[in-house]
């Protein structure tokens, strides 16, 4: 991947707080939904109850699709990435050790609502492995899309 595009969606991926991921259901129907997400580079993390139907839909089939997009005022400044790739549950206390701080650093409001001392026991955090991402840039011209293998 080009180093310029590559730096496009790093900070694409660091400048905006939601996605839409879309997981498979056990029906076979689609879910979107929607969820706060850290990074660290092109890798994403993002938490939820374990119990959470997205949970259940990724142990299932672990292929996942998402949106990222900046906030525009005209279409001309569309500028975001949708994306294809692997979801997995993360189980290494390091990694989870790493999300908790990348969580903190991008949501210090998080203290708010989420105590340091209470139980992860009920919550499961996701990483999500990208292996396509196109690139909408509508600064470049209306439609404009670059699709890039990961």
């Amino acid at each position: 991947m080009d180093e310029a595009v590559k730096a496009q969606v790093i900070s694409i991926l660091e400048d905006v707080n939601d996605l839409t991921i879309a997981t498979v259901r056990e029906d076979g129907w689609p879910q979107a939904t929607t969820v706060s997400f850290v990074n660290d580079g092109l890798k994403i993390y993002f938490g939820t109850a374990a119990d959470a139907q997205k949970a259940q839909n990724i142990a299932a089939n672990n292929k996942v699709s998402l949106t990222v997009n900046r906030s525009y005022d005209s279409w001309g400044e569309i500028e975001g990435i949708s994306a294809s790739g692997a979801a997995s549950l993360v189980v290494d206390e390091q990694e989870k050790q790493k999300i908790g701080n990348l969580i903190f650093a991008k949501f210090p409001q998080l203290a708010e609502y989420f105590p340091a001392e209470t139980s992860t026991e009920d919550l499961a955090f996701f990483r999500i492995d990208l292996s396509i991402i196109s690139l909408l840039d509508y600064r470049k011209g209306f439609g404009h899309c670059d699709l890039i293998s990961v």
